[in-house]
């Protein structure tokens, strides 16, 4: 059963978040990729996390979900925002304080950050931008905040884009669904087993229109950062990514580790641009271990 919805305001911008762990347990705030939200992660996954000792809280970022969503005209094609132009209608740096929002409404004052695809981008500069409310960041499958919009492009695979732009399914909600599972697969491990039973299951049971929404997430990737550098990040950083990553090349991933001070870097063999059942024991321990790095962290007590 999910947790209750609730609500925290960063000026006239409602996020909605879920709070899924107990009082007790370190604070692990979950951020989702590009048109995801709080129930974007597996119900799985998250309680690998808590079982590790974390008290873990997803949320929708403005313009996903149940959260505030914004109007505008920015190219209709998602990756091509990725090449600028035009007004943006809100910042990088509004993306992290939403975040840091959320952990107020928890009554937060510090917490590690896990993030994937998107989310770790936004998990790395929630790091830089606020490095006093951030005791770790895990990024997983992410961009480097330092790569620019032409700079990263060498980052991704354009075949991904090309595949995600073939896909042809009715404007319908069946027609959302369909379209999620359809990315799911593209992005899916080739070493693991696709579950498209248990994906189309989990997808069900989660708003997938966000999938659809590509004027909103052009506006996310055309947010501007104008932030600090990943060489100033001074939390413990772990960059997990797949060597058969679909999307974005291990090459993001090195990027980042090189320009991080003592960022712990594992390219997982087989992994794709997901996150598969069997590695989820793995990757809620190696975070716990990551937090741990810092002696103030968990194992520091809370």
């Amino acid at each position: 059963m999910s947790p209750p919805l609730q609500v925290a305001h960063h000026g006239d911008v409602d996020l909605a978040y879920l709070d899924h762990g107990g009082p007790a347990g370190w604070p692990l705030l979950v951020v989702a990729g590009l048109g995801g939200g709080r129930l974007a992660y597996p119900a799985g996954f998250l309680d690998a996390l808590t079982e590790v000792g974390f008290r873990v809280a997803t949320y929708d970022p403005r313009d996903v979900g149940a959260s505030t969503r914004f109007t505008g005209a920015p190219r209709p094609a998602p990756w091509r925002a990725l090449l600028g132009g035009g007004e943006p209608a809100y910042t990088a740096e509004d993306l992290t304080d939403d975040a840091v929002a959320v952990l107020d409404a928890l009554g937060w004052d510090r917490a590690s950050v896990f993030g994937t695809s998107f989310g770790g981008l936004v998990a790395q500069r929630v790091a830089l931008r606020h490095p006093h409310r951030v005791v770790s960041v895990t990024s997983m499958s992410a961009m480097p905040s330092d790569a620019g919009r032409l700079s990263g492009l060498r980052h991704l695979h354009p075949g991904f884009v090309r595949r995600t732009a073939a896909l042809d399914f009715p404007a319908t909600p069946e027609g959302d669904l369909e379209t999620a599972v359809a990315v799911a697969r593209l992005c899916a491990s080739p070493v693991y087993p696709f579950d498209e039973h248990g994906v189309r299951e989990a997808l069900s049971a989660v708003p997938v229109e966000g999938v659809r929404d590509g004027q909103a997430q052009s506006r996310m990737l055309r947010a501007p950062w104008r932030g600090p550098r990943l060489r100033e990040m001074r939390v413990p950083t772990l960059v997990l990514h797949g060597d058969r990553d679909p999307v974005v090349r291990p090459s993001a991933a090195r990027a980042i580790a090189r320009a991080v001070p003592d960022a712990h870097l594992e390219v997982v063999p087989g992994l794709g641009h997901d996150l598969p059942a069997p590695l989820w024991d793995r990757f809620a321990a190696r975070t716990r271990a990551n937090a741990d790095r810092r002696g103030n962290g968990p194992s520091g007590g809370w």
